[in-house]
């Protein structure tokens, strides 16, 4: 049984037609991951869930990442440990308390190991009634097959074209709209060792790919508006007071610029490898700018 929708839980979990397991593949993992914390406070809540409840101890305590019975894993510096999945057994030993069942959500499932997925193929292949798991990833081909084939499969993507203008320095933006303007500012200004400004600018700040996907949406939204100063078109170029370098290119200047980016944007889309498409579109940039 697949399902496309997390929601459709909730309906399977009422109807005792839930798995024990699943697998869900994501363009976001951190959209999903609260998304996913949602829908556990829908499963569990003892009274009719609302958004952004405070009367709810179940709810507070997700929020805050202490309910007891809902342990979160993530990778340990490259991979996801075999220590990480043994503490994990050893605490869902004891029945749970504030709910129901135990919840594990393995977070980028496809950094498991042979070591780890051997340890976790007992959660699997002998699973315990109070007991719902959950892998996410953001690439279903790289989990490693013996847990794959033992989950049921969700699929759950997201809209990446949020971003706009209006919305680009609200507070929950601030961080990446802050990465960019660093970023443009070395490769604009700077434009020295160009190919480590991607790791030290912003593969050691950021560690998703959705992040610096949100990183180059903004440098785009940016890179349009410096072009609409340009040919006096209606602009909000002044919420980037700090960049008015930019307005020192040219028309073909920022559209070729807009073109690597956007070149970017797709073929991040196709999974291609992170490192490599950044150091791409620098040295491409590199060469416009001789």
């Amino acid at each position: 049984m697949a399902v496309t929708d997390l929601d459709k839980l909730v309906k399977y979990y009422h109807e005792n037609k839930i798995a024990h397991v699943y697998l869900i593949e994501t363009n976001n993992l951190n959209n999903c991951l609260n998304d996913l914390k949602k829908t556990i406070k829908k499963l569990f809540c003892p009274n009719k869930y609302e958004e952004n409840c405070n009367k709810c101890n179940i709810c507070n305590l997700i929020d805050q990442n202490y309910l007891p019975s809902l342990k979160i894993i993530e990778p340990l510096g490259s991979n996801i440990k075999k220590e990480q999945i043994l503490e994990l057994k050893k605490t869902f030993s004891s029945i749970p308390i504030y709910t129901k069942n135990n919840i594990y959500i393995i977070k980028n499932a496809e950094k498991m190991n042979a070591s780890s997925a051997n340890t976790m193929l007992k959660f699997l292949e002998e699973p315990e009634e109070n007991i719902l798991g959950f892998f996410v990833t953001n690439n279903l081909n790289n989990v490693i097959s013996t847990i794959k084939s033992r989950c049921e499969i969700i699929k759950v993507f997201y809209d990446n074209h949020e971003l706009d203008i209006k919305t680009v320095d609200n507070p929950d933006n601030s961080k990446y709209l802050e990465i960019a303007k660093t970023y443009i500012y070395k490769l604009e200004v700077e434009k020295k060792d160009s190919i480590m400004y991607n790791r030290n600018v912003l593969l050691n700040e950021l560690s998703e790919r959705e992040d610096v996907k949100k990183v180059f949406h903004i440098m785009v939204i940016i890179y349009n508006e410096s072009l609409n100063k340009l040919l006096n078109l209606n602009n909000e170029f002044a919420k980037f007071s700090d960049l008015d370098y930019l307005l020192k290119l040219n028309y073909d200047d920022v559209l070729k610029r807009l073109k690597l980016l956007n070149n970017f944007l797709d073929n991040l889309n196709s999974n291609a490898n992170l490192e490599l498409l950044l150091d791409k579109y620098v040295i491409e940039l590199s060469d416009r700018n001789e």
